[in-house]
């Protein structure tokens, strides 16, 4: 499956408060773990699902960001919930960092760099 997003994502690993509404009226709490990060969304962990389209705000740090559920998909241990936000609401290393946070980029550039010519091609260098 090719990687569909829009923007450069951080993986971090921090607890949220998760709350969200639906225009039915259905609404819930929850604690999440916050899986990535990026100026437009968040991916956060969850044990219950979170219906599509919900209204959503997530509670990291000191900091509130609000968007919309895109996807809720159930994987070995929970829901994975896929968040964008709203354009008022954009993430930024300046509004909160959260704990453990990884650049996907630099890791990709680091583990390109590091391949042995052999591996790249495909040789087992014999």
């Amino acid at each position: 499956m090719s990687e569909r997003r829009l923007e450069n994502r951080f993986l971090c690993a921090d607890l949220t408060k998760v709350n969200w509404f639906v225009e039915s009226g259905v609404c819930g709490a929850a604690e999440a773990v916050l899986e990535d990060i990026s100026r437009i969304g968040a991916c956060v962990q969850v044990e219950n699902a979170i219906p599509l389209a919900a209204t959503v705000s997530l509670a990291i740090g000191q900091s509130t960001f609000t968007g919309k559920v895109r996807y809720c998909v159930y994987r070995d241990y929970g829901y994975f919930v896929g968040v964008r936000f709203e354009d008022a609401s954009a993430w930024s290393a300046a509004a909160v960092e959260p704990q453990h946070l990884t650049d996907v980029c630099t890791l990709t550039r680091r583990a390109g760099n590091s391949l042995s010519p052999g591996l790249v091609t495909g040789s087992r260098g014999q």
